[in-house]
């Protein structure tokens, strides 16, 4: 009975994130157009309503420690992919900032056109070099107008416990801007799993990390050291089987 509860639960989250963007989805994409700034805190409003939903729908909360390591200018933004919550959480804590997300996103209704409106950096994988040099461009582009670039340098949402895959697309804007990193290690995918409907409640964890600097650094360091703290912290905060998905 408990997991047809959680199950209920879910559902009405569901629902509540699909009204959520019915409601804000044309508000931000028409006040994008006009205004990056009304239209970004309008997405980022968005965002608080899905993680505030979730909290008193699905009782999942966060904690976050090490916000001390925040530095007063905006850097690259390295972090844990687990789950669609940091997506949602991360640009509340980062404020503003965009993504390093990829092209494809563009063609889904309403999020993609929002994505367009408010200057994410969407990259096209199949383009190798080219998508690196225009990623590294536009990534200076919005670090001078004081954006934070978010980026995931494991690509893709991976389940809890799989072995790190981290590329160097962030080190490498990191080293060619060049700008700091700060690294972000969080257990989301714990209590919403990558592929499952079900939310568990509990109490999310992220952890923002010392700032690593790009000085005098190749991005192949830049990357091993970031990965090394992300890990490690994730080895802390891990809880493996947490609940029986």
């Amino acid at each position: 009975m408990y997991r047809v509860w959680l199950t209920f639960r879910s559902a009405v989250f569901w629902i509540w994130q699909v009204l959520n963007t019915l409601i804000l989805g044309g508000p931000v994409i028409i006040c994008g157009l006009f205004s990056w700034r009304i239209g970004y805190a309008l997405a980022v409003t968005w965002n608080r309503m899905n993680v505030l939903g979730l909290r008193l729908i699905c009782g999942v909360s966060w904690e976050v420690d090490g916000r001390e390591n925040i530095p007063s200018t905006p850097c690259v933004v390295m972090a844990k992919h687990q789950s669609t919550w940091e997506a949602y959480f991360l640009p509340t804590l980062f404020y503003p900032s965009v993504y390093v997300a990829k092209r494809s996103l563009l063609f889904i209704p309403i999020f993609g056109w929002a994505l367009y409106v408010l200057k994410f950096i969407m990259i096209d994988r199949k383009s190798g070099r080219s998508a690196i040099h225009q990623m590294c461009e536009q990534a200076a582009d919005r670090l001078a107008k004081g954006r934070w670039v978010i980026v995931f340098p494991e690509g893709t949402r991976r389940p809890v416990g799989a072995e790190p895959n981290y590329r160097a697309g962030a080190a490498i804007i990191a080293q060619s801007v060049p700008c700091d990193v700060v690294p972000v290690a969080l257990n989301a995918g714990e209590f919403w799993p990558r592929m499952g409907f079900i939310k568990w409640p509990g109490v999310i964890t992220v952890s923002i990390g010392p700032v690593i600097s790009s000085e005098g650094k190749t991005a192949a360091q830049i990357l091993a050291q970031t990965e090394n703290w992300i890990e490690a912290r994730m080895s802390e905060i891990t809880v493996p089987d947490r609940f029986d998905y």
